[in-house]
């Protein structure tokens, strides 16, 4: 069993990580964890969102 993790500022980015890692997996899929995460630093809001994903290769 493995895990790889993601770590994006957008949610598209995040998108792009996954599929590009799904596309040249061999092996299967056991759980995705997500979590999107705000703060705030003067006035602006920076986001963070991640995503593991937890595998099998074969």
């Amino acid at each position: 069993m493995k895990v790889k993790i993601f770590d994006e500022s957008h949610e598209k980015d995040l998108e792009n990580s996954i599929n590009l890692f799904l596309s040249s997996l061999n092996g299967d899929i056991i759980d995705i964890k997500y979590q999107v995460s705000i703060s705030i630093f003067s006035e602006e809001q920076i986001y963070c969102f991640s995503a593991m994903i937890i595998y099998d290769e074969k």
